[in-house]
């Protein structure tokens, strides 16, 4: 490996998602190509944020003229999240090259937690687009309503095989429990299928050994290693 390439991009325009998630704009560095599932690593592009690079998913097509990311803000934390909410358009961050290995392998299932449903929505617009998003479910696990990601575009994209599921409430329409061995046990009849997990690293170390007890094929789960 060279040095890494770094792309110094404007922010085009800002949508609020959900009461602490954000929908960002950015200008797309010519050449610059990605597959749908996969992330970049972003500097804010200011002398005492130089050092910090994170990780963010790209959520919109490869085919757009714009690069787009669905990042939820953690002002508690002080960090890169805190400061990118802040930013206004005509405001630049700094992008690098294109990793991930979360990638569309057919229809399954896709287990998601929080912000982890970010590479899984660049996948479903993906599908959606070319008509092909049939055939795959979604568990969708957040504390409340309030902070499930694009609803009701996933709702709009997947149609029934869109499942949310409350941690924190007890609400007609929605799973109140956790993706557990017994949940998913109920609710997956075949388990050779391909599976999608993205969210917080228990909750994917947890249901990878999880699926493997289920007789799921280590080969046909995918997730970040």
């Amino acid at each position: 490996m060279g040095m890494e390439n770094e792309y110094i991009v404007k922010l085009l325009e800002i949508r609020q998602v959900t009461h602490d998630v954000k929908q960002f704009r950015f200008e797309k560095p010519k050449g610059y190509t990605f597959i749908p599932g996969q992330a970049t690593d972003l500097t804010i592009n200011k002398p005492e944020w130089k050092d910090k690079k994170n990780p963010f998913t790209f959520t919109g097509l490869n085919d757009d003229p714009y690069l787009q990311f669905t990042i939820k803000g953690y002002p508690d934390h002080h960090g890169v999240t805190q400061q990118l909410h802040q930013l206004q358009p005509g405001d630049t961050v700094i992008l690098h090259d294109v990793w991930g290995a979360i990638e569309y392998h057919g229809p399954g299932v896709f287990l998601a937690g929080g912000a982890g449903i970010t590479p899984f929505l660049a996948i479903f617009r993906e599908l959606h687009k070319d008509h092909k998003a049939a055939g795959n479910t979604l568990y969708f696990s957040n504390k409340t309503e309030a902070d499930i990601i694009e609803h009701q575009e996933l709702i709009d994209i997947l149609g029934v095989a869109a499942n949310f599921i409350l941690t924190n409430d007890n609400m007609e329409g929605y799973f109140h429990t956790r993706i557990d061995k017994t949940f998913l046990k109920d609710q997956v009849s075949d388990f050779k299928q391909p599976f999608y997990i993205c969210g917080p690293d228990a909750m994917v170390a947890e249901l990878n050994n999880t699926l493997k007890d289920l007789g799921a094929n280590p080969e046909s789960v995918v997730f970040e290693k």
